[in-house]
């Protein structure tokens, strides 16, 4: 129930931009992946990597509790 709470409760707003960075990189790396030009290996190897920060990133950050 903690984590449902934790969800539902107000986000900081420091988190609240780092939810909005990590949005962005995901974004960001689904733009380099959706490209109709062949691209390099390595912008495809280094997409990926910034999409699971992306997601690490603002998959955490929601879960930042305000304190009362």
């Amino acid at each position: 129930m903690e984590i449902q709470n934790r969800l539902i409760a107000p986000t900081p707003p420091f988190f609240q931009k780092v939810r909005a960075l990590g949005l962005l990189l995901i974004t960001i790396a689904s733009v380099a992946y959706g490209l109709p030009v062949e691209l390099p290996p390595c912008i495809h190897e280094l997409a990926g990597e910034v999409a699971v920060a992306g997601t690490v990133m603002a998959g955490l950050s929601q879960f930042a509790k305000q304190s009362e």
